[in-house]
């Protein structure tokens, strides 16, 4: 099988379901972005972190194509099943970052991104879940998207945040913390 097929070469590109669509589409942008997220996860993953959290990291690469593929799809036209995002993968996310933050100092500020290498990285992944997570919202005012897909998007850029403050803390780095110039 040849990975490329020239059928794009104009511009254009097809969803699940055989309708073409321009390659700025929001629905093309959308799930470009949830693949943006995805190859950071990766980062992440590549990173000397702890066996869990990298297990963890892989589930949500999971979703990530699910969310992918549910996006890609044309609400109106596509007849393929697409792989469900459930309630117990938000869930799973929330137990988590709860069971991270019993561990976790009080945050009494807001954090800037970085400490180390690793951290940064969950930071920047934040960032592209939460750009994720607003195309993903403008795209529900247009078309259809699961509504699970939407909160996972949300509960994933929280994790992310919550992951980032736990491998600041498992690193021993201090926390990049802002006091405000007043």
């Amino acid at each position: 099988m040849k990975i490329y097929t020239k059928t794009g070469d104009k511009g254009q590109t097809s969803l699940i379901g055989g309708t073409r669509v321009p390659k700025y589409h929001l629905r093309i942008d959308t799930y470009g972005t949830v693949d943006e997220l995805n190859s950071y996860i990766g980062l992440i993953m590549c990173q000397d972190i702890d066996v869990n959290h990298k297990r963890l990291l892989k589930e949500i690469q999971d979703r990530l194509f699910t969310i992918g593929a549910s996006l890609a799809a044309d609400p109106e036209k596509s007849k393929m099943k697409i792989p469900d995002l459930l309630d117990s993968d938000i869930v799973l996310l929330e137990k988590e970052m709860d069971a991270m933050n019993e561990v976790l100092p009080e945050l009494k500020h807001f954090v800037l991104p970085g400490g180390n290498t690793v951290v940064s990285y969950c930071h920047i992944a934040r960032c592209v879940c939460r750009r994720a997570e607003r195309l993903a919202v403008e795209l529900a005012e247009q078309s259809f998207v699961n509504e699970h897909v939407t909160v996972y998007l949300n509960r994933l850029s929280d994790y992310l945040f919550v992951l980032a403050r736990k491998l600041n803390m498992d690193f021993e780095a201090e926390e990049n913390i802002w006091i405000p110039r007043v």
